[in-house]
């Protein structure tokens, strides 16, 4: 295994720059992050290598700049209510990076309830619209505590809709279907496996192979050489600390 650089970036801080990382690459399309830390890291994304990547202000506005966490945009750059919004899931030009109350080794989601469905244990969010997302457009996941209780062998209720389902429901299911990855405060996680089953891409530093082993329900598929998630650049850090989050909330989502 490679050894990390050091430099003094906190763990949030990789997580950030881990969640910008799946905007790469992404061009004009909508960043729709779930999360404190996703959504510093779409800003950072827009910030810097992804300029073209659309934001909204969370509510019903495209915004054209990139303010602190809790202030509001100085340019708006049309209107997108909740009606529009679900019109552009559809079309696929859209990247959601939801959370997951479980997850499994096939990309499955849940966030509806834990327990028997007829006779939850828990009662969370609901389906919402993850099998939507997950069918038409880029989807990835942020976990920001990895666990047994979120890692998990089955989910007690699909929600979001992962590789083998798809798979199984055809090509109307499979055909836009893209889980992209998994991002968590240990490390980077990915489908790059033939059966699209979970595989740690890489590791944030001061993360062993052995704690993520121990803090997943399954059978992970870790490759001989895994990399440590990249350092934040100088500038990354500045952004992040003096612009984006100028008040460290990304602390209390990752704690140092």
């Amino acid at each position: 295994m490679s050894s990390p650089t050091t430099n003094k970036a906190t763990r949030a801080e990789y997580c950030v720059v881990a969640c910008a990382e799946a905007w790469r690459h992404a061009g004009e399309v909508l960043a729709a992050p779930m999360g404190t830390v996703p959504t510093i890291g779409a800003r950072l994304a827009k910030l810097t290598f992804a300029p073209d990547l659309l934001l909204t202000d969370g509510e019903a506005l495209l915004i054209g700049d990139v303010p602190p966490l809790g202030a509001r945009a100085q340019v708006v750059e049309g209107w997108l209510p909740y009606r529009q919004h679900l019109a552009l899931v559809a079309t696929g030009r859209r990247h959601v990076m939801m959370g997951a109350s479980q997850i499994d080794r096939h990309g499955n989601q849940n966030i509806s309830c834990v327990g028997d469905w007829a006779r939850p244990a828990r009662q969370l969010l609901g389906v919402r619209g993850a099998p939507v997302n997950t069918l038409n457009n880029p989807t990835s996941y942020w976990v920001p505590k990895h666990s047994r209780r979120v890692f998990v062998e089955h989910v007690d209720m699909v929600c979001g809709v992962g590789y083998d389902r798809a798979a199984e429901a055809g090509s109307s299911a499979s055909r836009f279907h893209h889980v992209t990855e998994v991002i968590s405060n240990l490390g980077v996680f990915d489908f790059a496996t033939p059966d699209h089953s979970l595989r740690l891409r890489s590791l944030h530093p001061g993360v062993t192979v052995e704690q993520v082993l121990a803090a997943t329900g399954f059978a992970l598929t870790v490759p001989d050489e895994v990399p440590y998630t990249r350092d934040p650049t100088t500038e990354e850090l500045r952004l992040v600390r003096e612009v984006i989050d100028p008040e460290g909330v990304r602390d209390r989502e990752v704690p140092a």
